[in-house]
């Protein structure tokens, strides 16, 4: 008898985190002074709590990395520890690349779904060969990889961890990602390889600056079964205000598999940051990291920061909050959430 799979919530233990470091060859390489802090402070930040897995393309960069974190692990006596390892990378954004988690009976399954740049997008054959790298490094121990000849990003995808999915028909139904395939049949997939039973399908919340057509994960968040935190555009002079207030209309409608409204929390809308060039960017309070025993929160140095940490503070009781200053990382279009993919506990290669 084939038990069904069951997609982990961010929420359950973990063993640790992936993030994939960025190198010269990547989109940042002329931001790598404002953009390296960032990502330090969100390695110690899970360090301080869990085990952290970076990959960088550049070998030395990784025996560098790899002293760098032994030593602050040991300086500052955190209970993590850093794994470095080489691993060819288009870009940074571990979340759409990194491998979903399912439990199937006692054990858990690594699933790696095919990524396609967005659609094709971008260039994305070496970003989706990083978790085989991994694999290979055996930096996920006795867990091994499934293939799955599909695509699908990780950033897309939001659950309960009770067979509840919550995502958007834009990206999901995207012709560039999995051809003609309608909603009766992405549900299918969905439903086989996920464990989904209830699907709530968002048709609002279009970004200016969102190039991956509508990740849930700047949008709608679970913050436990029954409660989702979402963005709000109460500013009737934006650009973004009838379509927010389209979507929050239609959370307002959505149901919980046992037929209860889910309880919805506002976050604040952060006034509006432009990149270099003038192109406003996708900034959000949504793009927040779950992780064991904190909520690592993406904030922009502008005056909204403490209303989002206050509201999700009421979301997230026995876990510390912890602020990241994301702003040199939304210039390129993601956030916290978007460069990082939690594994669930057991799921670490060296210990």
């Amino acid at each position: 008898m084939t038990t069904t799979p069951r997609l982990l919530a961010e929420w359950e233990p973990q063993g640790a985190v992936m993030l994939a470091w960025p190198h010269h060859g990547t989109d940042w390489f002329s931001r790598l002074p404002q953009t390296l802090p960032v990502f330090e402070a969100i390695a110690l930040a899970i360090l301080h709590q869990q085990h952290l897995i970076i990959s960088s393309e550049d070998v030395s960069q990784v025996q560098n990395l790899q002293r760098h974190f032994d030593r602050l692990c040991q300086e500052q006596s955190l209970p993590g520890r850093a794994l470095c390892l080489p691993a060819p990378s288009n870009d940074t954004w571990a979340r759409d690349f990194g491998p979903l988690a399912v439990q199937q009976g006692s054990r858990v399954r690594l699933l790696d779904f095919t990524f396609n740049g967005w659609g094709g997008k971008y260039p994305s054959e070496k970003d989706n060969a990083v978790n085989s790298h991994l694999a290979w490094q055996q930096a996920f121990g006795r867990h091994r990889l499934k293939k799955v000849d599909w695509v699908l990003e990780g950033g897309s995808v939001e659950t309960d961890g009770q067979g509840t999915l919550l995502t958007t028909r834009h990206c999901l139904l995207d012709p560039a990602r999995n051809g003609s395939q309608n909603q009766v049949q992405v549900e299918q997939m969905l439903r086989q390889q996920l464990g989904f039973e209830h699907f709530l399908w968002l048709d609002h919340g279009n970004l200016e600056g969102d190039d991956t057509d509508g990740h849930i994960d700047t949008l709608a968040r679970f913050c436990s079964p029954g409660c989702i935190a979402y963005v709000r555009c109460d500013d009737p002079s934006d650009s973004h205000y009838q379509d927010f207030q389209a979507m929050e209309a239609q959370l307002k409608t959505f149901r919980q598999a046992n037929s209860e409204p889910y309880h919805l929390v506002p976050l604040p809308w952060p006034e509006a940051i432009f990149s270099d060039d003038g192109e406003r960017l996708p900034a959000t309070y949504a793009n927040f990291l779950i992780i064991n025993g904190a909520v690592l929160v993406p904030v922009y140095g502008v005056p909204q920061d403490q209303q989002a940490l206050d509201a999700l503070a009421g979301c997230f009781p026995g876990r510390t909050l912890v602020p990241v200053n994301c702003r040199s990382i939304i210039a390129q279009h993601g956030s916290l959430h978007c460069l990082t993919m939690q594994l669930p506990q057991g799921v670490w290669g060296h210990d």
